[in-house]
């Protein structure tokens, strides 16, 4: 993996790649004003210009020709992203422009960045630490609108706060201990470990770390099949749930063949949803095809809806973790008393039934607060899990009366732990790592 230079001056386009009204490409490093001042319009205004200024000109190639009329938005040394002298142009979104501008950096002897340079930049520079940056790409991957705030949150400063938090008690009892070490031969009072102080961060470390899995839940989404008999309304919930008409509603049997799928917001988690084909014995080759499929969907599913209709109660699965059983046409059936019951043709129950799927997709720990601080990387998983590790062997050490300069082993591991989730003792290669995965312009 090639690591990252960062004393040279680079660019990217930092919007897609694709047609638009608009366009930004990023510039940054020591000298680029003056580099790109050659090529501009009004080389004095951009040379000139405070910090945060925006300046209007021309980007011109070798000849003098306009390449296009941009906004440079100019940020001088300890300021912008990446807290380098930078110049982020805005420019027209047409593609041949585009070109034309990065070949033109290029000529001017600047580097095409690699993907996560600049918030790479921003991290060396003290901008960001290293849960923020990660929060960046966490926050342009982000499928729902509860995901991106909880990203937005983190890119704050939210855990970076929380984590200094950690650090300072446990540095609390890591200095009573080393001052124990210290002065053990002199006249001290009786040393009494802090085991409660101890106690209580182990489980605010493991509160942390459990919620990494409602993280990549908000993150990644899950997939809802929709199963049952034929007729039992599963079409009718799916177009009910998507507010169009999407799959063919028919009083005809066996009317959906194959899966149809669509993606859903359900209480901020990303859903795709699969109607399928009804479950029943078939004759009918391409309709056993279909109950085929929908049989692999339902191995493959995160929740299973399984629809069952109350006019016509046939074969009921038995309800666990990942079946959740609907008795559907509540409108015209009173359903068995204690059992979730919708209508989907009058919508009756479905806000519950939504409630229940996002309960169940978390396991009950549906983060409802904007407050709450959410991890969704596995590296931060980890870290936490290793802390709360060696600190549950340190309070077994200091249970077991066992000398504290082994104790103090586990603790100083638990800090070191704590200290690569913000980045201040993270190793150059899993630096690289974590940057690498970053979209070019980030």
């Amino acid at each position: 993996m090639k690591r990252y230079v960062t004393d040279d001056i680079i660019y990217a386009l930092a919007t897609a790649w694709a047609q638009s009204a608009l366009a930004v490409i990023r510039v940054s490093g020591e000298g680029c004003r003056k580099l790109l001042s050659t090529r501009f319009s009004r080389p004095k205004a951009l040379l000139d210009a405070d910090n945060a200024t925006l300046v209007h000109g021309y980007l011109c190639d070798e000849s003098g020709r306009a390449i296009d009329e941009v906004v440079a938005a100019v940020y001088t040394e300890g300021h912008g992203y990446t807290k380098e002298e930078s110049v982020e142009f805005t420019c027209h979104g047409s593609l041949a422009v585009i070109k034309e501008l990065l070949a033109l950096f290029n000529r001017l002897g600047m580097r095409s960045a690699e993907g996560g340079e600049f918030t790479f930049r921003a991290f060396l520079h003290g901008r960001l630490d290293l849960t923020q940056a990660e929060a960046v790409q966490e926050l342009v991957s982000s499928q729902s609108q509860r995901s991106r705030s909880l990203a937005l949150g983190r890119l704050e400063g939210s855990l970076r706060s929380l984590i200094s938090d950690l650090k300072e008690q446990l540095l609390g009892i890591v200095a009573a201990v080393e001052v124990q070490l210290d002065y053990a031969e002199d006249e001290l009072d009786e040393f009494v470990f802090p085991r409660s102080k101890l106690v209580d961060l182990i489980k605010q470390i493991k509160d942390l770390s459990d919620t990494y899995r409602i993280g990549r839940l908000y993150r990644s989404g899950a997939r809802i099949v929709l199963a049952g008999s034929t007729n039992a309304g599963k079409s009718s919930l799916f177009n009910l749930l998507l507010k169009q008409e999407r799959s063919i509603v028919s009083p005809v049997r066996g009317t959906t063949r194959d899966y149809i799928e669509a993606d859903l917001d359900v209480h901020g988690i990303p859903v795709r949803l699969y109607d399928t084909a009804g479950l029943r014995e078939s004759d009918d080759a391409i309709e056993s095809e279909g109950i085929r499929r929908t049989e692999r969907l339902i191995g493959q599913a995160d929740l299973v809806v399984y629809l069952v209709d109350s006019s016509e109660l046939g074969h009921v699965p038995e309800e666990d973790e990942r079946t959740l059983v609907v008795y559907n046409k509540s409108d015209l059936v009173k359903p068995p008393k204690g059992r979730m019951a919708i209508s989907a043709q009058t919508g009756e129950g479905v806000g519950a039934l939504l409630a229940e799927i996002a309960k169940r997709l978390a396991k009950g720990s549906v983060s409802t607060g904007d407050e709450q601080v959410v991890i969704e990387s596995q590296r931060q998983y980890t870290l936490l899990e290793n802390a709360a590790q060696a600190l549950q062997r340190s309070l077994v050490l200091v249970d077991q009366d066992i000398p504290l300069d082994i104790t103090a082993v586990e603790l100083g591991e638990a800090l070191q732990n704590l200290g690569e989730l913000t980045g201040e003792v993270t190793p150059a290669d899993i630096l690289q790592k974590i940057f690498s995965g970053f979209c070019v312009g980030k």
